[in-house]
């Protein structure tokens, strides 16, 4: 086997990285994970992950934790209603969507961030992960890498590999090629104990999926463990936004006005989100990697997920093609197939880009069309074809 007398470094603790340290730990190889993170408790934001039958299922049955999925996945989190800004009802499938469904090409469990990280966690043995090591810097030696951390710890590896987002600080000793601004930027909140918070909105979400289109703008929720949203207010802007608005993102009733001008054709039900978000809002500039990118391979470092291949979210594809990077991935280094690594890690990135390339163009597309005038009607006419 190729990795055999190798120490292979995973930087990034997220579902790609601790996939990829699961399925190598199952094939005996020395892996340790690198991970910013002070300990397994510190708090995973994002709304829930919705994993595809062909990628991050299909890396959870390889890695022997599909059961451990099912246990946890949130059952009816996938249901969704589509409205308009007056929060009026125009496509629902509660009633006839069922709650499992798995096979399907179109069931798509959601499980919450944290969940998932958990069971992830759980697979490996306890001296895989290294908490509190915020990557700074590395520098070839021997045939590997000599890897530098934030609280002054180092770490020999014979194979890095980069799973540490879309602000990858890995990436760069690999290309120079960055991403782009997508043209769309979304202001994340969350908001706990939900049913009793913001109790029409709550009303309104049942526990599934919400996805509201006016005048070019959009509101993307969904509901979260232990009684949480996850939210989105998505629309289009300049890429800087954050910095030139003037907000004070810890301030709820400077976003609450600044949501009443800016959505000002938008239902009063919405306000609910702003009066009781757990504070800081976060504005996320929207990213995407060039369709043609490419460089040259190394034999002893590659990327995986966002640091590989970041793309907009407008397609559920993110996680799922991060989880099917650590399959393809993990496949290639411990076959037989291969004469040496660099040839391995070619063939891994030569494949992941063409099929990342692909979900990204897709990801960009329906980013423009759920902002586009006739957004509304575009995805009544899309789900309802499904």
């Amino acid at each position: 086997m190729l990795l055999q007398n190798k120490k292979i470094a995973i930087v990034g603790g997220g579902p790609g990285g601790l996939t990829l340290a699961r399925l190598l730990q199952l094939k005996g190889v020395d892996v340790k994970v690198y991970e910013r993170d002070i300990d397994k408790n510190a708090r995973v934001q994002g709304s829930p992950l919705d994993l595809h039958q062909e990628s991050g299922l299909a890396a959870l049955q390889k890695a022997q934790l599909f059961d451990e999925f099912n246990k946890n996945f949130l059952v009816g989190a996938d249901k969704m209603v589509i409205v308009n800004e007056r929060a009026e009802i125009l496509f629902s499938d509660h009633e006839n969507k069922p709650d499992e469904n798995f096979g399907h090409e179109h069931f798509r469990p959601e499980i919450d961030r944290g969940v998932l990280r958990k069971i992830l966690l759980e697979s490996l043995q306890t001296d895989i992960i290294a908490w509190n090591c915020h990557f700074v810097s590395m520098e070839k030696q021997d045939e590997g890498w000599l890897l530098h951390f934030k609280n002054g710890t180092n770490a020999y590896a014979d194979v890095v590999i980069a799973a540490d987002g879309a602000n990858s600080k890995i990436r760069p000793y690999l290309t120079d090629i960055k991403p782009f601004y997508s043209g769309i930027t979304m202001l994340e909140g969350n908001v706990y104990e939900a049913e009793k918070s913001v109790p029409n909105i709550s009303a309104l979400l049942r526990g599934g999926k919400i996805m509201a289109f006016g005048n070019k703008k959009d509101i993307l929720m969904g509901q979260r463990a232990n009684g949480e949203i996850g939210f989105y207010i998505s629309f289009k802007t300049d890429e800087h936004w954050s910095a030139k608005s003037g907000l004070d993102f810890t301030d709820k009733a400077q976003l609450l006005a600044w949501f009443k001008k800016e959505y000002a054709e938008w239902s009063s039900i919405w306000h609910e989100l702003f009066e009781n978000t757990a504070i800081p809002f976060v504005p996320r500039p929207i990213y995407c990697m060039p369709l043609n990118q490419s460089w040259e391979a190394m034999p002893n470092l590659t990327m995986l997920g966002d640091a590989a291949h970041v793309m907009p979210p407008f397609a559920g594809e993110g996680v799922n093609m991060a989880m099917l990077d650590a399959l393809e991935l993990s496949e290639h280094l411990t076959s037989d197939e291969h004469n040496s690594l660099k040839e391995a890690l070619s063939f891994y990135e030569t494949n992941m880009r063409k099929r990342a390339t692909l979900m990204a163009k897709e990801s960009l597309e329906n980013g423009e069309r759920m902002h586009s005038e006739n957004a509304l009607n575009t995805m009544l006419k899309f789900f309802s074809e499904h």
